[in-house]
């Protein structure tokens, strides 16, 4: 173990020191002639410095966080050693994504008041989370999701699908992560995208590899911190500018969005009402349904429930985060309107040539950069680089927590417990999540490419909505019905996973915007949820109740075991290893 731990601090000094060659690499390449059409601004020297000591000390707390990782249980939850206060601040920092920060305000930026709709949503998911799963998972599971499924039931199947679903909804949630990096970073260096997204890959492989759990909560602690306090100021002069008055905020909003757009006064007012998002009401309904039960079932989510010592603690965490995550969207939804009012009319951060093709208004490094020029237009170019390095920082620790629990999902699941039947060293399977991280990397890095021209908040919804089909049935039917057997889990979820995955293919998102192979989508509605999440429920209850082998009568008796100790916590995972 000793030796291991010395080779791990090793190369740990080795990434750190690869990680911040590769960003000032990054740094001297927009200096070449050679760039042409790829550059997208003059060099902002204020923002790449802040920008490179940012990611520097997140590298630091990477090396310092590798020499406390010796085993599984520490790079997967941290050893249980984390607070209710620390891990509700991590939880928050969580969710407080780029899909938060940067797509809802550009959605406020470009729709108005249908950004709202998102954020709202995405807060409803908290108590649910607080009152059916938070205590619970602690007391019955270890490392993740599938711990808690498997409690009574076979373990093999439902471990493989547990597995399996979290990987497709980490696979959602990279893809918004990697758009929002890479554009951020094209935006910041004048590189090309694919570069971009790919050092975004790098580092983020770095995080994991080498600091686990351990490194991930303590950089989306400080990196919360520092987003809140950026956001705050940031509202604080966008409500300065206007008399701290909403009615100023709205109305100047929509003088500015009727020029900007050039269309009329009332045209423009609609934007203070419900658009696009609401007018077509199974969107609404099933983008409702996605982010309020799919946050229950979130991999990256979950997982963070097992990095406290015990139930209280779990409880407390949430109370936490939903405290914090609750104004940071009434935040966003201060600086969308911001951006319409200090960035929409300024040719600074226009983009004409880009306007002039599309006939829509474009801006400098595509529309999720929208809470980006704000900083720069109240704050300066210093302030511009502190926001784009604690976005940055926020994108690379989502990423860490999606590729960890991704990991986790091979290497726990399928390695430790399908392939190998639970014979396997801590040492083995910390090497095989190091394996699967670096394979999440490189496929988080292809979907990044793939998908460079969606809007953040919209994938997020997506993941969500994969989440709350194939994760969220088992989970909870799992822990509160008697009657789930093996049989209706596996199938109920196999429904929802595919389900909610063809539905997606086949809407207009994925089968016209992104791969362009027909100019029609065969599925007309966006979201999957409304009908892939209550068939996942039926098929769990239908081929449950049909089950009559002695295997599923075994599942059913156990149910009460497993009540017990998931309320009063008797026998549950200590704060020590595993």
């Amino acid at each position: 173990m000793k030796k291991e731990c010395t080779e791990m601090k090793g190369t740990s000094i080795k990434a750190a020191v690869f990680a911040f060659a590769s960003l000032c690499c990054s740094g001297l390449a927009f200096a070449g002639p050679d760039l042409g059409a790829a550059e997208q601004q003059a060099t902002n020297w204020h923002a790449i410095i802040m920008f490179t000591i940012f990611v520097g000390f997140t590298l630091f707390i990477t090396k310092w966080a590798a020499k406390q990782t010796t085993n599984a249980s520490d790079f997967y939850t941290a050893g249980g050693g984390i607070s209710g206060f620390q891990n509700g601040l991590a939880i928050a920092g969580d969710y407080m994504s780029a899909a938060s920060f940067l797509g809802i305000s550009a959605m406020v930026f470009s729709s108005g008041f249908d950004g709202l709709l998102y954020s709202l949503g995405f807060m409803v998911g908290w108590p649910i989370v607080l009152f059916l799963v938070a205590e619970r998972l602690r007391n019955l599971g270890k490392f993740n999701l599938s711990d808690v499924v498997s409690f009574r039931l076979e373990e093999k199947p439902v471990r493989t699908l547990a597995a399996f679903s979290s990987l497709v909804v980490v696979a959602f949630y990279l893809i918004a992560q990697m758009v929002g990096a890479g554009q951020l970073i094209k935006l910041l260096f004048g590189l090309n995208y694919n570069i971009a997204v790919v050092i975004v890959g790098l580092l983020m492989m770095a995080y994991v590899i080498f600091g686990g759990m351990l490194a991930t909560t303590w950089v989306q602690i400080i990196k919360a911190v520092m987003l809140l306090s950026g956001a705050t100021f940031m509202a604080f002069m966008v409500m300065k500018a206007v008399g701290f008055s909403f009615t100023n905020m709205f109305n100047q909003a929509i003088g500015v969005y009727s020029q900007a757009h050039s269309m009329s006064w009332d045209e423009a007012a609609k934007i203070m009402g419900p658009g696009k998002l609401a007018a077509n009401p199974i969107d609404a309904l099933s983008l409702g349904l996605a982010l309020m039960f799919g946050t229950a079932g979130l991999p990256h989510i979950l997982m963070r429930f097992f990095t406290v010592k015990d139930a209280k603690e779990a409880r407390k965490s949430v109370v936490v985060a939903t405290g914090f995550i609750g104004y940071f969207y009434l935040l966003t939804f201060i600086i969308g309107f911001g951006a319409i009012l200090f960035v929409s009319n300024n040719p600074q951060f226009l983009d004409l040539a880009k306007a002039a093709v599309t006939g829509k208004l474009e801006l400098v490094g595509g529309n999720n950069m929208a809470a980006v020029h704000l900083s720069d237009a109240v704050g300066g170019d210093l302030f511009m680089g502190f926001i784009s390095a604690v976005a940055f920082a926020t994108i690379l620790a989502v990423v860490a927590g999606l590729t960890l629990s991704g990991a986790s999902a091979i290497s726990h699941d399928l390695y430790a417990n399908v392939f190998k039947k639970g014979q396997t060293t801590p040492q083995s399977e910390l090497r095989m999540s190091k394996i699967a991280t670096l394979g999440l990397a490189i496929f988080a890095m292809i979907l990044g490419i793939l998908f460079e021209k969606q809007n953040v908040a919209f994938m997020v919804g997506l993941a969500f909505s994969v989440a709350c089909c194939a994760n969220f049935p088992v989970l909870v039917l799992s822990m509160f019905w008697k009657g789930l057997t093996t049989r209706g889990a596996v199938i109920g979820g196999v429904v929802g996973l595919v389900g909610a995955v063809s539905l997606i293919i086949l809407s207009k998102a994925v089968w016209v915007d992104t791969l362009a192979i027909s100019e029609t989508a065969p599925n007309p509605f966006n979201g999957p949820a409304l009908f892939a999440m209550p068939l996942s429920f039926f098929c769990c209850w239908l081929f449950s109740v049909t089950d009559k082998s002695a295997r599923a009568e075994k599942e059913r008796k156990a149910f009460d075991a497993q009540f017990v100790r998931s309320m009063t916590g008797i026998g549950a995972s200590g704060a020590s290893d595993h």
